[in-house]
């Protein structure tokens, strides 16, 4: 197809997903061009059900867009990087990598409580394999439980029991106070204001209701398998759809909780003869941004761990040297292989591959088969 006139873009059509269309989107179209983002729904999206390392090769939400652009329908896809499998499609290129948001994971819990102050026992919400992983190793005495849905899905299911026990508490004064039989409720439709003023509470039922965010309003109303008392999700992810201001949180160091591969970046993927790839990358494309995630992806790659192992690397450019950190772990984060290092900026995805080597050599290969062969059974 011919990109002279405008410019399509294919991206999932979650709320995040286009947030970070968009994002492409107003870059390019500060270089005069003409932008349509074109929602396309991938594997990821129709096996709802499923934990992202249970649905097959690393892809599961790339793939269908990827194709998009390999038939000609768009000249373009956006993904967010760590999702992007590290073998590729040799008839495509990373054509543009946009300055990268924070790459650090949060605890998410009601009071903001730290990891370390978490009581014992208490269950942390996570879908992904290295999040578990690291959460065992610091904490082995948390329950880890698996959590599905979009960003504020998650983060609706961690506010429902707060929420829920607060609006009961309410309900119940509320009818203590006109003398009526406490009728449980937790869904915010059903309750009933009172005329007067509550002794317990500064505000009525419905003056409390309606102060409430939308995203609360729909925890009020959600019904529960698993109450969480915490869940890690990433905080680029919270802050582009623009959900930090919603709940508490206790940012990990990502020195000790190392991020996945490419967390917290975009990744525009174009053909590799097309006539967008150019315009693409003069418009978008942050250097440093590229030299760090190419490390990360690299380590990845020459491990081979795909989604299937907990890995987590980071790496930044400090100078003239790229530092980064990596920790292979075991599913029950008993054991790991971690190591750090200053790489050379000029040489860096050679760098990144030796560096890979020494950690396979003392111990992560062993790790990754293993996890492989979990994966399998």
């Amino acid at each position: 197809m011919t990109t002279r006139g405008t410019l399509r873009l294919a991206t999932r059509g979650s709320d995040l997903a286009l947030r970070q269309a968009t994002s492409v989107r107003d870059a390019l179209a500060g270089r005069r061009l003409d932008v349509e983002l074109v929602e396309v729904e991938t594997r990821g999206d129709q096996i709802r059900d499923e934990l992202i390392h249970r649905l097959g090769k690393t892809g599961a939400f790339v793939r269908a867009l990827d194709e998009k652009v390999l038939d000609g329908d768009v000249d373009a896809a956006v993904h967010s990087m760590k999702d992007m499998p590290t073998e590729g499609l040799t008839e495509l290129v990373v054509a543009g990598v946009p300055e990268r948001e924070s790459a650090a994971d949060l605890l998410l819990t009601p009071e903001g409580t730290e990891l370390k102050n978490l009581p014992s026992g208490s269950v942390v919400g996570t879908s992904s394999l290295r999040r578990k992983a690291q959460l065992l190793a610091a904490r082995p005495d948390l329950t880890v439980e698996p959590l599905r849905g979009n960003v504020d899905t998650r983060i609706e299911k961690l506010l429902a029991p707060t929420l829920q026990a607060e609006h009961e508490r309410r309900v119940d004064a509320n009818r203590d106070e006109k003398g009526e039989a406490a009728v449980p409720s937790t869904k915010g439709e059903e309750f009933e204001s009172g005329d007067g003023d509550d002794p317990e509470f500064d505000e009525s039922i419905e003056e409390w209701f309606d102060g409430l965010a939308e995203i609360e309003r729909r925890a009020l109303e959600r019904d529960l398998d698993t109450e969480y008392d915490a869940i890690v999700l990433a905080e680029a992810g919270l802050r582009r759809a623009g959900l930090l201001h919603h709940v508490e949180y206790a940012r990990l160091d990502p020195a000790e909780f190392v991020p996945a591969p490419g967390q917290g970046a975009i990744a525009v993927t174009a053909r590799v003869d097309g006539d967008a790839t150019e315009r693409i990358r003069s418009a978008v494309d942050h250097p440093r941004t590229r030299v760090a995630t190419t490390v990360e992806r690299t380590v990845l790659a020459e491990l081979g761990g795909g989604c299937i192992a907990p890995i987590g690397v980071h790496a930044k450019l400090q100078g003239e040297h790229v530092h980064v950190t990596a920790r292979v772990l075991s599913a029950d984060g008993e054991r790991e292989v971690a190591a750090n290092r200053d790489l050379p900026a000029t040489d860096h995805a050679n760098a990144a591959a030796e560096f890979a080597a020494s950690l396979a050599e003392r111990g992560a290969d062993d790790l990754i088969a293993e996890a492989r062969e979990g994966a399998e059974e």
